[in-house]
């Protein structure tokens, strides 16, 4: 009986299995190549370029794109004082996605704290955490943001302060609704009866149930951000000169879209690419770690090993 069994048949780790999903679905594939060409653009693309994005050519002054008489930078044009599109692009996109970065990281670490004392207290303090969300939640995140920038002024620290308060409610409502139903399983009765503390409780075993809920939303909400920082500072409230961001790219080529359509196109592409690309692999991730759906996946990995079977005979 043992020599019969099929040791081929072992199944695969979870990790390979998530590759193999996802390779399988083109879409989601594309998204996660163009994303990790953003994010080593951002990360390595301005140490090697140097100040070539605040750089001026006046003998390149708007020239079209897809030339390369200046050089392989000025591949993607130039803007009306002759720098390069490319370059800038490349620095813009550390600063988009930074500031995007560090706004979803303060709204998900405030709003899961506070998400676990509302969830886990009960009582006023639950009562008033939720009427300030409520408050909060009140207003459209973009009008708030814009009262906000225009009391304070422009700037990254009150552009980052605005994204994340804006944001804190999504986590911390997301929080709050996991613990109430985390709180009430088996493991946590258990670790009350044994005597664990109520800081125990939702440090040890509370919290570490709810991070990969959040995780997941901080993905999703990512493209939100990004888009809610590139329309405030294509109104002009958000990063400011010498500073710039795709946003602000798109806002100073709006005047020029009849002579030079490039300086605005590009970072509009860019902006788009990029949000479209988190919400497809957001979408993706949902159907994945969906126990209901995730069959989806399965079929239509099943479907690409058949195609390629079918390709390779």
């Amino acid at each position: 009986m043992t020599d019969a069994i099929d040791l081929g048949a072992a199944p695969k780790p979870r990790r390979v299995r998530t590759y193999r999903l996802l390779f399988a679905d083109g879409l989601a594939t594309a998204s996660v190549c163009f994303l990790i060409l953003v994010l080593l653009m951002a990360v390595f693309g301005p140490m090697l370029i140097g100040g070539l994005a605040e750089k001026p050519n006046f003998r390149a002054r708007n020239m079209a794109p897809f030339s390369l008489e200046q050089g392989w930078a000025f591949v993607l044009g130039a803007d009306t004082l002759g720098r390069s599109m490319l370059a800038r692009l490349v620095v813009a996109a550390r600063s988009t996605l930074g500031i995007a970065a560090v706004a979803v990281l303060c709204s998900m670490a405030l709003g899961g704290a506070l998400g676990l004392v509302a969830g886990y207290a009960r009582g006023w303090v639950s009562t008033v955490i939720l009427r300030l969300t409520d408050i909060v939640m009140s207003f459209p995140s973009l009008l708030l943001a814009l009262i906000v920038l225009y009391s304070l002024g422009p700037s990254i620290l009150n552009l980052v302060l605005v994204l994340a308060i804006t944001r804190i409610p999504v986590y911390l409502r997301t929080t709050r609704a996991e613990v109430l139903e985390v709180r009430e399983r088996m493991f946590v009765t258990a670790a009350t009866a044994l005597g664990a503390s109520d800081r125990r409780l939702v440090v040890r075993h509370i919290a570490p149930v709810v991070l990969p809920t959040l995780l997941t939303i901080g993905a999703i909400d990512f493209a939100t951000v990004v888009l809610a920082e590139s329309s405030l500072s294509f109104l002009g409230l958000g990063v400011q000169a010498p500073e710039f961001t795709w946003g602000s790219m798109v806002a100073t080529g709006r005047g020029y879209l009849a002579t030079a359509w490039w300086v605005a196109f590009w970072p509009g592409l860019a902006i788009l690419m990029t949000t479209l690309s988190l919400n497809m692999l957001a979408s993706w991730w949902r159907t994945y770690s969906d126990p209901h759906q995730h069959w989806r996946l399965e079929l239509a990995a099943k479907g690409y090993r058949a195609k390629r079977r079918g390709a390779g005979r």
